[in-house]
C-alpha cells in the first residue's frame, strides 16, 4: 500500500477525522518520521477539528514515544470564509442533514486550496511528500488521481521543486480503512460539520458517515452526540 519508510520526514495533511488520522497512525506504525499539518480555514467546525488534532496527535505519540516518529504539528493559515461568502460551511445555516447525498457537503476547490500551502510550506522546509488521506470511495473531482497528478506536475513547474502529493489510502474502501485503524483512540477524532458546544451534533451528513463507518466494522461507536 505504501512503500519502506524515507529518511527523511513526510508530511501529512490532517483533519481531525477519521480518514486521515487513521493514516498517521498507520504511516507511525510503518516507522515514518510524520509531520502532520492543521490548515486554519474559518469555517465552523475549526475549533472542534483542531482540537482534536491536538487530542490526537497527543495521544499518537505517546503510543509512539519509542521512534519519536511523531514531529510537532504545524498549523497554518488560509481563510476560506471571504470566499465562501454565505455557504453553509460558514454561516451555519441549512447545514446538509443525514438525508443528504454526499454532493452536498463538497467545498469547491478545497482539495487544491489546502494542498497548496501546506505542499509549499514542506518544500521550503526540505520535505518531499505529503500524504493525503483520501480513499477510494471519494466521489469529486479533486479527490482523482487525474487532478492530484496534473497539481502536482502546475506545483513543481511553478516552484522548481520535486514535491510528491501521495495518497495511500487511495486504493482502500472504509471499511478496509476502519479495520486499519481499529485499535487507535478513534473516540478522539473529530467528523461534524455542525458542533453543538464543541460536541458532534448528531444530525449532519458526516455524523451519519461516521455512525456508518463503526458499523462496518462491527464496532459500538464511542462519540458523544448532541442528538441521539
Amino acid at each position: 500500500m505504501i512503500s519502506e519508510a524515507p529518511e527523511s520526514s513526510i508530511g501529512l495533511l490532517l483533519s481531525g477525522g477519521l480518514d486521515s488520522s487513521i493514516l498517521l497512525g498507520h504511516l507511525l506504525d510503518r516507522r515514518y518520521r510524520v509531520r502532520p499539518f492543521y490548515v486554519r480555514s474559518q469555517l465552523i467546525w475549526q475549533r472542534e477539528e483542531l482540537h482534536a488534532v491536538r487530542r490526537f496527535t497527543h495521544a499518537m505519540a505517546t503510543r509512539f514515544d519509542a521512534h519519536r516518529g511523531l514531529e510537532a504539528l504545524v498549523t497554518l493559515d488560509l481563510p476560506m470564509a471571504d470566499l465562501y461568502e454565505n455557504h453553509w460551511s460558514v454561516t451555519g445555516r441549512d447545514t446538509p442533514d443525514l438525508a443528504s447525498p454526499d454532493r452536498a457537503v463538497y467545498l469547491p476547490g478545497r482539495n487544491a486550496l489546502l494542498v497548496i500551502k501546506v505542499a509549499l510550506w514542506c518544500q521550503l522546509h526540505g520535505i518531499a511528500e505529503v500524504a493525503l488521506g483520501v480513499l477510494q470511495s471519494n466521489p469529486f473531482a479533486d479527490a482523482t488521481p487525474r487532478f492530484f497528478d496534473g497539481f502536482q506536475s502546475a506545483l513543481n513547474l511553478a516552484t522548481g521543486g520535486e514535491i510528491r502529493i501521495v495518497r495511500p489510502l487511495a486504493t482502500l474502501d472504509k471499511r478496509r480503512v476502519m479495520q486499519l485503524g481499529a485499535e487507535y483512540p478513534l473516540e478522539l477524532t473529530f467528523s461534524c460539520i455542525a458542533p453543538v458546544d464543541g460536541r458532534h451534533c448528531g444530525r449532519c451528513n458526516k455524523c451519519a458517515e461516521r455512525r456508518a463507518a463503526f458499523g462496518l466494522i462491527g464496532r459500538e461507536d464511542p462519540t458523544l452526540y448532541a442528538a441521539t
